[in-house]
């Protein structure tokens, strides 16, 4: 069974090359499939929505217009 909790990290070279960002987001399933079949999760504002597999990999699912998106790491919450 899944976990109904994920945190996201995403990982991204800062515009000089050096350093990694880093953000962190919790999102909660929803009651949605994404594409794969798979329980969608999103963040408490809706915009941050994103397929989770079973194995734990993330598809970004975009909300609007000129998202760019990029893959995080899953990490289940109990």
């Amino acid at each position: 069974m899944q976990s109904e909790r994920y945190r996201l990290t995403f990982t991204d070279r800062g515009s000089s090359g050096a350093g990694v960002v880093t953000d962190e987001v919790i999102v909660e399933r929803t009651d949605a499939l994404g594409p794969g079949g798979n329980p969608v999760y999103s963040d408490p504002t809706g915009i941050l929505r994103a397929e989770i597999s079973p194995a734990g990999e993330v598809r970004m699912l975009a909300t609007g217009v000129y998202q760019s998106l990029q893959a995080p790491t899953a990490e289940p919450l109990p």
